[in-house]
């Protein structure tokens, strides 16, 4: 029997009308589903509820409804499991939920035949070296981001590759993207798209202050440090855009390959670049 685990955004406005509607389904369909304890109690679903390690280590698949921020932590949080991830779309762009709500019953039809694929993408891992300790912060599936905070300072960071130092930026800050992450924060600073199945890194200033300065793509393998040369506090180092790290003068920032991989479930019939002109090139 197929177990499937799914995710609720609780604030989305639709959200008891489209669950009630998998949940059914998924009865008739003699699926197992399980929901976090917190969801399922206030969605009215407690027989479904279940704790974390339990629902982590029991569920085949992760089903997530609301928009793409509810699949990147739900993702975060069990890419190490192994868990592949599929999102159902109540947001408004949907790029990583590409599952709209009209195909919620063929979704389900289409895990259960085997009508799909899952597909492995690059994570990353921040870490900050401070006063000699090691603080880990995050896994990230977008992208992780060093830039200023509430000032107009501009940043000044050493940017080091494999140990060897590449370059030294004047700007609002850095961008570190997966492939996955090069249609989120990346793009919208002037970074190109690169297709998610390719394991590399993305590096994107935010607005440098210089005629030259561009994106820089460089192997999912290779290790970055940051040095943040700033004597004040007003720096701060995101995940995903959902987690924040404060950072402090003399901090050195490291980031390099998780050493696990999110898995994503790429429906039947779902095409990359099909999404990329619907989603992204609207108007064509």
């Amino acid at each position: 029997m197929l177990t499937i685990g799914l995710f609720p955004n609780t604030c989305k406005p639709n959200i008891r009308v489209v669950l009630t509607e998998l949940v059914n389904y998924c009865q008739t369909k003699q699926v197992r589903i399980l929901l976090p304890e917190e969801s399922a109690v206030s969605m009215g679903y407690a027989q479904f509820a279940a704790p974390a390690d339990v629902l982590n280590s029991t569920i085949d698949v992760a089903v997530t409804l609301g928009g793409d921020g509810t699949l990147l932590s739900v993702t975060r949080k069990l890419a190490a499991q192994g868990v592949p991830v599929c999102g159902i779309n109540l947001g408004r762009l949907g790029f990583l939920a590409e599952v709209e709500v009209p195909e919620l019953t063929a979704m389900v039809d289409q895990l259960l035949c085997g009508e799909y694929t899952v597909q492995e993408r690059l994570m990353l891992e921040a870490f900050v070296m401070r006063q000699g300790s090691l603080l880990k912060v995050s896994p990230a599936l977008n992208d992780i981001v060093i830039t200023k905070g509430i000032f107009s300072r501009m940043l000044r960071l050493e940017l080091y590759i494999q140990d060897t130092f590449t370059a030294n930026y004047q700007a609002d800050g850095l961008i570190f993207a997966t492939a996955t992450g090069s249609t989120a924060y990346s793009l919208s600073a002037g970074g190109p798209i690169i297709n998610p199945s390719l394991q590399v890194v993305l590096v994107t200033p935010i607005c440098p202050h210089t005629l030259s300065s561009r994106s820089l793509i460089i192997s999912g393998e290779e290790e970055v440090r940051v040095n943040t040369q700033t004597s004040n506090n007003d720096v701060v180092l995101t995940v995903d855009g959902q987690i924040a790290q404060q950072l402090k003068p003399g901090d050195e920032i490291i980031i390099k390959r998780a050493p696990f991989n999110a898995k994503f479930i790429k429906l039947a019939g779902k095409s990359y670049y099909e999404t990329l002109r619907t989603k992204l090139w609207r108007g064509d």
